[in-house]
């Protein structure tokens, strides 16, 4: 892995086309890229070393980063994905977003394996802009982080019917995607309904080779994928660790 110096000088910084300019945008992050109809930057999945063997959240690799930088190990890499399934807060509040300060961001994402595209908010009461917005970001700091030659998967968030689309915008079709299923509200018999049709619209649209699920995969739907020849990748979330040490069995 290049050092951050290096990473942070490939053309990648912000372009200032006028004196004091700033680029409150990031557009630096998209520059190259190319755009779907609804203006999202498309991301490619870029694994040269293969899938991921493990999966670490934001603030896990945030908390490794600074112990690992204070015992002086500038040159420490860890053989894990970092993954975005937590609260923003944890990644995109006023104090540490990793969108309005990328750089501090990628000092800790260059010494993991990789990254599955940031899980920025998309809840189905949320402004359909906003909805619209963190789609974009997720697309276009995966895209920044790829230009980089950072592994990157897609993370893939959609909502009711509506959000259908534009949020599956930016991803190559037959790809490796990624789905958390903490947050998704699938415990509840009530919320599955709107998962598992958008589940299956995803399905029609990318055509995945591969899901990586982190969270319980015991449903049906992924069982169903699994029966058409897509592959199905699991990794336990916290809260499904918790529960199983509590309870002593997955939670579905």
């Amino acid at each position: 892995m290049k050092n951050l110096e290096e990473l942070l000088t490939q053309g990648n910084l912000p372009k200032q086309h006028r004196p004091g300019c700033k680029d409150l945008w990031n557009a630096f992050m998209v520059e190259g890229a190319s755009f779907s109809s609804h203006d999202i930057p498309l991301c490619p999945t870029y694994i040269p070393e293969g899938l991921p063997k493990e999966l670490i959240s934001f603030a896990e690799a945030k908390t490794l980063y600074n112990k690992e930088i204070r015992n002086g190990n500038k040159d420490f890499c860890h053989n894990a994905f970092i993954h975005f399934y937590c609260d923003d807060q944890h990644f995109d509040s006023t104090q540490n977003s990793i969108w309005l300060f990328p750089e501090k961001a990628l000092a800790i994402i260059q010494h993991f394996k990789g990254i599955i595209t940031p899980d920025f908010s998309t809840y189905s009461d949320f402004p359909d802009p906003i909805k619209r917005y963190n789609t974009y970001r997720m697309r276009a700091f995966g895209y920044w982080c790829e230009s980089m030659n950072i592994p990157t998967i897609n993370n893939v968030r959609w909502g009711t019917p509506e959000t259908w689309e534009y949020c599956f915008d930016g991803i190559e079709k037959g790809s490796v995607i990624c789905i958390g299923t903490v947050a998704s509200g699938l415990r509840e018999l009530e919320n599955r309904s709107d998962f598992y049709d958008g589940f299956h619209e995803m399905i029609r649209v990318l055509t995945p080779q591969t899901i990586i699920i982190y969270g319980s995969s015991r449903y049906e739907v992924f069982q169903k994928a699994q029966d058409i020849g897509i592959e199905i990748i699991s990794f336990t979330s916290q809260t499904n660790a918790a529960y199983q040490s509590k309870k002593g069995g997955d939670n579905p």
